[in-house]
């Protein structure tokens, strides 16, 4: 993909927003947001197509707008945009996305992509795809049509493109390719769950070195599951909790150090990570990319009395970007926002006329472990390598499934009536084969129903925005505006699970507890005309008593609290600041003040850690801000250098007292430094709600047992003040005695995977935003 002169024209815009944090004006979004009013900007240029009936205009910020005179011209139009504007991007997620279809074990189908690996589907592999076009028609009937239709219309765009611009291509695009990228999205963004090997291992770890009674309690601790300080995007309470009901009798316990994840590859194929940088321990917690935020108000919180928000998705930075800008204009749709190249005859956030949305991923449990108990059919002892496994009562066999090959090298595991083999284990010494079951199998293509109703102005109201938002099977939070309401609803096909059940942990897969179907649209955690005025969500939990993933702890810090500081009425700057702000804030910083009270109750052990409490404390009371903002290269306050060589052993010390030569572990599983801007802050969850235990203060939800000082505020406070001592004497050492000069170097972020070296300052907000006021219909 060549540099264009549309390629960085908007970088100065994305960056010249961050220095200004909370301090916007009308006229900086006039400045650094382009218009989203369904118009061209500026000088346009025609792309010639020779189709009757269509029209393609670039606008001066290579934005393009298509006008099509039937349906067909305008899937046409953005298929034809698509190949043009992200053929590079088409070409390397073409045979990766099938990877994403298949859910093949131990392959990041988002890293095949961006090391630009060769991944050739399997027959088996490609008929995977063919079924969900066929299903789309058996769920959707005439819809589903519409749907194939669609499909075809836009990839004969991109094969047109192709062959009026001489490119050889062997195969054509196809129909089964916008299947097969529609599940590609929904592997990174829009899945969950299928941690609990992960889990139950660490569970069993805890026991085996704390005792059954304080191992379970730490664990449950650990968790951070079903916390009633969680933030929630809404305050009706949803019931998805993490125990299905009755005693757990389905739920596993796999034995300590026992797993060992599956290789698809073949056995004599030897690599390191750094060679095969899309591979991951297959039996381990799943990648994923959880990003995006919105900022909703309602009429009665706006200046104006209007609805307002700021929303979009962070998808990362990439070149080519993986979704683009694009208007569709015909005679079934008049919208503009961000599409998915590939899919990108209907939007995947934007707006109509008369409303609009954006997605937040949400993590949802849509992916169990089953345990399979394996035997082989002649009644012999069972190892690892058996591929037989027990079902209904019957010694039933794995089948083997050859998805393809990847750089030459053939893809073969088995599969059970659940998923595929993500590895092995042991319980109570017996081997089990450890298997993953995805709710969205073979339904991936499904998607595309609320992605077309949304771009098709169908969502008028709360009530029609829901049935859209629910034929999305991907996790998603849906952030709504129209010029009269507000909404939210959190979307995923989301299992009914039987009675007997920890979600947190493995299941046996004996065939005692499939799934019993799925929540029902009122279900899932929904909302019109928030209470408060205001709809908030950075991938936080969607509603009081609703578990998210087996993976996605949720505490009381988390960065969706740093949408604070909100007027009694807001106007549209003052929403995009407090946006702008929160993109440049530690997320770790609402758990200090219970930190420094606890230091402050007793002198400090030495002026320099006396110093450096002072200087974080001015810091978090400044909003605790990680920012380059004269862009000379060096953060703007020394506390970003404090905080990050700080918290970890901060942590670990109040957690020390329980988890002793297992707060290691601890660390590995739920990460005790923390993510400056990650969503959830393990680590900054167990220091808040212990610290303030400890005090005295009001919490809701207690741990289970005291941490920090094993429950002396005095030993606590000295463990603390050991912890700042040690590490400003080693950042005096390197930096000096004056920690007003500890600055570090401020982080940039670049695109990837390394096509251009433009390189910004580093900011927490989404790739693509829109910034939205609806005026009240008249």
């Amino acid at each position: 993909m060549p540099v264009t002169e549309n390629s960085l024209d908007q970088l100065p815009l994305y960056d010249g927003l961050t220095p200004l944090r909370g301090n916007v004006t009308d006229a900086d979004i006039e400045r650094l947001y382009l218009p989203e009013d369904f118009m061209p900007i500026g000088e346009t240029v025609l792309e010639p197509t020779e189709r009757p009936g269509l029209e393609i205009l670039y606008d001066e910020y290579g934005v393009a707008h298509i006008t099509g005179q039937t349906r067909e011209d305008v899937a046409f139009g953005a298929g034809w945009v698509a190949i043009r504007d992200r053929g590079l991007l088409l070409g390397l997620g073409r045979g990766a996305s099938r990877v994403a279809v298949a859910d093949v074990p131990g392959i990041n189908a988002f890293g095949l992509v961006t090391s630009g690996q060769n991944f050739v589907p399997s027959a088996a592999t490609e008929q995977l795809v063919t079924d969900q076009v066929e299903l789309l028609v058996e769920v959707f009937g005439d819809e589903g049509r519409q749907i194939i239709d669609d499909a075809q219309a836009y990839v004969d765009g991109i094969n047109a493109y192709e062959q009026a611009n001489d490119i050889n291509n062997p195969v054509p695009w196809n129909v089964n390719d916008v299947v097969a990228i529609t599940a590609f999205i929904g592997s990174i963004f829009g899945a969950g769950g299928g941690s609990e090997a992960t889990n139950s291992e660490f569970l069993s770890t805890l026991i085996n070195g704390l005792g059954a009674g304080v191992g379970n309690q730490a664990w449950d601790d650990a968790m951070l599951f079903d916390d009633p300080e969680a933030p929630t995007t809404i305050t009706a309470r949803f019931e998805y909790g993490p125990m299905t009901g009755g005693a757990v009798t389905g739920s596993v316990l796999i034995d300590e150090n026992s797993i060992v994840s599956l290789d698809p590859r073949s056995p004599e194929v030897v690599s390191s990570p750094e060679e095969q940088p899309a591979l991951f321990a297959a039996a381990g917690q799943p990648p994923y990319r959880e990003a995006s935020n919105f900022l909703i108000m309602d009429t009665d919180r706006s200046v104006n009395g209007t609805t307002m928000a700021v929303m979009g998705p962070q998808l990362g930075y990439f070149y080519p970007e993986i979704v683009q800008q694009i208007r569709l204009s015909g005679p079934h749709v008049e919208a503009q926002g961000a599409a998915v190249p590939g899919l990108s005859m209907y939007l995947l956030i934007g707006r109509t006329q008369d409303y609009a949305w954006s997605l937040t991923s949400a993590n949802h449990d849509v992916r169990d472990v089953y345990v399979e108990m394996l035997c082989n059919p002649d009644g012999s002892e069972p190892s690892r390598d058996s591929l037989h496994y027990i079902f209904n009562g019957e010694c039933t066999p794995f089948e083997i499934f050859n998805a393809g090959e990847l750089n030459g090298d053939p893809l073969i595991y088995p599969v059970s009536v659940h998923g595929p083999m993500i590895g092995t284990a042991t319980v109570n010494g017996e081997p089990v084969a450890l298997t993953r079951k995805r709710s969205t199998f073979g339904r991936d293509g499904l998607n595309l129903a609320g992605l077309k109703n949304m771009t098709e102005g169908n969502a008028t109201t709360p009530e029609t925005f829901y049935e859209s938002a629910n034929k999305f099977g991907f996790t998603f939070n849906w952030g709504y505006i129209s010029r009269s309401n507000v909404a939210f609803f959190s979307s995923g096909r989301l299992p009914v699970r039987p009675a007997g059940l920890d979600r947190r942990l493995p299941t046996w897969g004996n065939g005692d507890y499939e799934w019993q179907g799925f929540l029902s649209q009122a279900e899932h955690p929904h909302a019109a005309q928030a209470p408060s005025g205001r709809m908030l969500n950075w991938n936080n939990q969607a509603a009081p008593g609703f578990m998210h993933g087996d993976g996605t702890p949720y505490g009381p810090v988390h960065r969706v609290r740093l949408f604070d500081q909100f007027p009694e009425q807001v106007d549209l700057a003052g929403l995009v600041g407090v946006m702008n702000r929160s993109a440049t804030e530690d997320v770790r910083s609402p758990a200090w003040p219970a930190v420094s009270e606890v230091l402050r109750g007793g002198d400090a052990p030495s002026p320099l850690a006396a110093d450096v409490v002072d200087l974080l404390d001015e810091w978090v009371a400044d909003d605790a801000p990680r920012l380059d903002g004269d862009d000379d290269g060096f953060n703007d306050s020394a506390g970003p250098t404090v905080m990050d060589a700080l918290w970890g052993p901060l942590a670990a010390a109040v957690m020390q007292p329980v988890f002793g030569d297992l707060t290691s572990a601890l660390d590995e599983v739920r990460s005790l430094s923390g993510d400056p801007g990650s969503g959830n802050q393990p680590g900054a969850n167990y220091v808040d709600k212990d610290l303030r235990t400890l005090l005295g203060q009001d919490v809701e939800g207690p741990f289970n047992l005291s941490y920090c000082g094993a429950g002396s505020l005095e030993a606590c406070r000295d463990s603390l003040w050991q912890v700042v001592e040690t590490v400003s004497l080693e950042l005096a050492a390197d930096l000096g005695d004056d920690v007003s000069t500890w600055f570090k170097e401020g982080s940039r972020s670049s695109f990837a995977p390394g096509l251009i070296p433009e390189t910004f300052r580093s900011t927490n907000r989404p790739t693509f935003q829109q910034v939205l006021e609806f005026a009240p219909a008249e």
